[in-house]
């Protein structure tokens, strides 16, 4: 019984994804318009955004794949490519590699994370880089955000709480986050409170289940 169950939430899940991806490329995105890949790693979301004439601000802490993605986009004047990752305030911190990561630091840069126990990153092997308060950047900007997406290895909550809390979350458009609760135990009351918040501020821009 308990396998059956396992099988039905994950077909649940992937329904989610379907959903979320097939809302994500249903936008219309005009030329000029500004969106926000946070945890761009190599660009693959970056290059859609280029592609549609977009307006692109690409933050990846990693500097192996920050490398990878200046390579990509170094000559486009539409992607502004920051070696930043993004947070509640400014300042720096300890970016964990994963476990893998000594074998192909590219390939492994997405599993590494500013949380000490994700499980998959090792405690002894970090990186210190440079954060940039998300809020504060979005408000500098002026205009108002197409799409921000946002894969950043389990601190996705606490960022959206502070975009809800000081109404920043109303210049944005279409918000699409992965949240990392399945795979990390200890995120699952902070993504759950921050899922109370969406409904009970009854914001209809944020969808949770992008990945």
């Amino acid at each position: 019984m308990r396998s059956v169950v396992k099988y039905t939430d994950k077909l649940k899940s992937r329904l989610k994804t379907y959903r979320a991806r097939k809302k994500f490329f249903a936008i219309e995105i005009a030329e000029g318009d500004i969106t926000i890949d946070c945890g761009a790693n190599v660009g693959d979301v970056t290059r859609y955004f280029c592609q549609k004439g977009a307006t692109v601000y690409s933050f990846e802490p990693n500097p192996y794949a920050f490398q990878a993605l200046i390579d990509k986009f170094d000559l486009s004047k539409s992607v502004h490519c920051i070696e930043k990752g993004v947070g509640c305030e400014n300042g720096r911190r300890q970016l964990y590699l994963h476990e893998n990561a000594d074998s192909d630091q590219v390939k492994w840069s997405t599993g590494s994370s500013f949380l000490s126990f994700k499980k998959n990153i090792r405690k002894d092997k970090f990186i210190e880089v440079d954060v940039i308060d998300l809020c504060d950047f979005i408000q500098g900007l002026e205009s108002r955000v197409k799409i921000l997406k946002m894969d950043v290895e389990g601190v996705e909550c606490e960022i959206m709480k502070k975009l809800i809390d000081t109404k920043v979350v109303n210049l944005i458009d279409h918000i699409f986050v992965e949240t990392h609760e399945k795979k990390i135990p200890e995120l699952r009351k902070d993504t759950e409170d921050l899922k109370q918040l969406i409904r009970r501020k009854n914001l209809k821009n944020i969808n949770l289940d992008w990945i």
